[in-house]
């Protein structure tokens, strides 16, 4: 299992009732805040819209710590 790019960063998915865009951009403010590089809030959007639901929930799960 590789590890989290961005361990620091926790998001709470919890309340998004599931709205990918919802859960797209708490994941990528979180990264914003904690001074991510626009690159990198580029790469990871990217990244999470690049497959289906279950694709972006594990592309989350492998930039941040997701509750």
């Amino acid at each position: 299992m590789s590890e989290i790019k961005y361990p620091h960063v926790k998001v709470r998915l919890t309340g998004t009732d599931g709205n990918a865009f919802a859960i797209l951009g708490k994941v990528a403010a979180a990264l914003r805040r904690a001074g991510a590089s626009k690159d990198d809030i580029k790469s990871f959007q990217n990244e999470a819209t690049s497959g289906d639901y279950s694709h972006l929930l594990a592309t989350c799960s492998a930039w941040v710590t997701v509750s």
